[in-house]
């Protein structure tokens, strides 16, 4: 009897698996992405919470993180700021040459990019004769740019370099300015979730802009293997629209893991993938 109670009681106390902590710095979108993650890990009954550090690459790198989610061309600056490569999978491998060692990559989102674009009137598109990025090049030296705050933007596309951009305090002002011929430019991103519908984003079809699109980094050998896998299925599932309208709520002051959340239950992992 006493056998058997002493191993009811060691059952009875075992301590459920740690959470996995996501790591993301503190700006809402950030913390968009890590809930998106850490719902992919809880999906699949693993505990996962979101860790909002100033440097979550740095304490991911130290083991104090596991996961942590960003886009493959801001990671590949990071680690190799003098890489060269451009297209979603030279990024890519590129990335994975160079991460830390003891970090690892999951499987990068081709449909959920988030890379600068360049964005101009219809006017303007139908002027240039194109609707893609190469029309740029043909009037390097000759084009106005607009781009909003401090955001960062590549100065180049492809081998053109561009005028230096006028600031905006916000998407607002620069899109105006856009309507208003006072630009022929302006930078955004394939994600952004204030592009007024009016505005013609060109593509990018020979890739003279750096790729972003999502990945998660994690910590080699510690997570399992299912582990790895709910990471990998969301980039079998999310898109940039559904991406840009997620920012949308979030930028109205809804909850990021509300978000994250509310998505993941509108496109469960696992089904037709």
């Amino acid at each position: 009897m006493l056998v058997a109670a002493a191993i009811a009681a060691g059952c009875g106390g075992q301590s459920p698996p740690p959470s996995i902590p996501v790591g993301a710095p503190a700006d809402p979108e950030s913390q968009l992405i890590a809930h998106l993650y850490a719902a992919a890990l809880r999906f699949y009954g693993n505990p996962a919470h979101v860790q909002v550090t100033d440097a979550p690459l740095d304490l991911l790198d130290a083991g104090e993180i596991r996961v942590v989610p960003g886009f493959t061309g801001q990671l590949l600056q990071r680690f190799a700021p003098d890489a060269s490569a451009r297209a979603d999978v030279q990024v890519y491998r590129a990335l994975l040459s160079v991460l830390p060692e003891g970090v690892a990559a999951g499987d990068y989102t081709t449909a959920a990019e988030d890379k600068p674009a360049v964005a101009v009137t219809e006017r303007t598109a139908d002027e240039w004769g194109g609707r893609d990025v190469i029309a740029v090049t043909r009037r390097c030296d000759d084009v106005s740019v607009g781009a909003v705050g401090s955001t960062a933007h590549p100065l180049s596309v492809g081998t053109c370099r561009l005028p230096e951009a006028r600031r905006f305090a916000d998407a607002e002002a620069m899109f105006e300015a856009l309507r208003a011929g006072q630009l022929d430019v302006a930078w955004t991103t394939t994600a952004a979730p204030d592009v007024p519908s009016e505005v013609v984003v060109l593509s990018d079809k020979t890739a003279l802009i750096r790729a972003e699109n999502l990945v998660p980094l994690y910590r080699r050998n510690e997570l399992t293997e299912s582990q790895v896998l709910a990471l990998n299925e969301i980039a079998g599932v999310l898109d940039a629209g559904s991406l840009a309208d997620m920012r949308r709520q979030v930028a109205e002051g809804v909850e990021p893991g509300l978000v994250a959340g509310q998505w993941l239950d509108e496109h469960p992992l696992g089904v037709g993938n």
